[in-house]
């Protein structure tokens, strides 16, 4: 769609695993688990006029590999003179604990929602690893349900490989609201279609296990290419999205870029990097010098609240509360040195638009401001 906003007259190929049409993935664990989408309308598609667009669709079509200006499919080979990489990540699960994977409910396409919530019956017995962003939707939707539900995370909050511990403590309180059993510190020994066995020994019955310790790229059919990868498989891409290969760009779930607003490489997993990210790869292909360093931004639904998290915090000193975790509605703020870096904020959209102006201009604030939840973000700027 960008390299046609951006007059590009050539043919375009489109290639995907699925069969669909490319869709929305947030409503998937928001809409669809939540009973307000209909099993007889189409996955939440992008709105597309692929015919106007003059693009050529090969769907339920897997690429394998990728050689010289040559990509590899299930079902032949496709020549290109540029190639973007958008294949995204998929849900993972150590291979080692595993004894069934079949039976082993995960969510990443329309099929997994669909799967999902026809086990999410009244009293189903729901068990779900891991309590990050996705399980954390995933635990709204059963406890909604009428499910019940235990939570199995090895941190020592809710969110731990998002946000630090006391943070996501201050979660746990929703959790006992909706009736859920989080498990905390406990890591898993095994798990099966028919439960979870937990490395103290306790064993989880379940009607369904659902998978949620996060994602990793999907690239292994890019392993022994020219494109560069890193240790957890994501595509090494310099800031105008280059690959290490000649024409190939790489956009969204797989792709690790450089940063220079954070100084370090980030993989960003969410709907806004992917909806950004191929717009500059656009540019670029088409020969112009745009550079990717946006400022992260990301939202989830979870136990009647909203939840909003904008910027980078690992690479901050300092960290202000906003107002009462106890509350409906509160944030929190992190700065580098007296530049704000992140925030995380509940119910208080307004904090978050205000603090992600001040990140992108990069304004020093008054820290003693931006901890009173009356003084708004945009009025700290010094």
């Amino acid at each position: 769609m960008a390299l046609r906003a951006y007059a590009y007259p050539g043919p375009i190929t489109l290639i995907g695993a699925e069969p669909h049409r490319p869709y929305d993935r947030p409503p998937l664990s928001k809409t669809v688990l939540a009973s307000a989408w209909s099993e007889e309308v189409d996955p939440p598609t992008l709105e597309a006029d692929w015919d106007a667009l003059d693009v050529q669709l090969r769907l339920g079509c897997r690429a394998v590999r990728l050689r010289d200006e040559v990509v590899d499919t299930e079902e032949g080979s496709l020549d290109f003179d540029s190639l973007v990489i958008a294949t995204g990540a998929s849900p993972w699960l150590p291979a080692e604990l595993v004894s069934d994977p079949g039976g082993i409910y995960a969510l990443r396409t329309i099929e997994d929602a669909q799967a999902l919530r026809a086990a999410f019956s009244p009293a189903a017995r729901i068990v779900i690893v891991g309590a990050g962003w996705i399980g954390s939707e995933v635990t709204t939707a059963a406890a909604a349900a009428g499910c019940q539900v235990t939570v199995v995370e090895a941190g020592k909050a809710p969110l731990a490989a998002a946000l630090p511990a006391e943070v996501g403590a201050c979660t746990l309180p929703w959790y006992a609201e909706a009736g859920v059993t989080p498990r905390l510190n406990s890591p898993v020994k095994m798990v099966a279609p028919d439960g979870v066995l937990l490395a103290d020994g306790d064993w989880l019955p379940a009607d369904a296990v659902v998978a949620g310790m996060g994602v990793r790229p999907q690239t292994e059919w890019l392993i022994g290419s020219e494109v560069a990868l890193d240790a957890s498989g994501a595509v090494l891409v310099d800031a105008r999205l280059r690959t290490s290969a000649p024409g190939v760009f790489a956009v969204g779930d797989c792709a690790a870029w450089l940063s220079v607003r954070y100084g370090t490489r980030l993989r960003v997993e969410h709907w806004d990097n992917a909806l950004r990210a191929p717009d500059v790869a656009a540019k670029n292909l088409l020969g112009a010098e745009a550079r990717y360093d946006p400022v992260p931004y990301f939202w989830s639904e979870q136990f009647g609240r909203m939840l909003q998290y904008v910027g980078y915090h690992p690479v901050a000193d300092a960290m202000i509360w906003r107002g009462d975790p106890t509350a409906r509605q509160w944030a929190v703020c992190w700065l580098r040195g007296n530049r704000l870096i992140a925030v995380f904020a509940v119910n208080t959209p307004r904090d978050v638009l205000q603090a992600r102006r001040l990140m992108a201009q990069n304004v020093a604030v008054d820290s003693n401001q931006l901890a009173d939840p009356a003084v708004p973000i945009a009025s700290c700027a010094l």
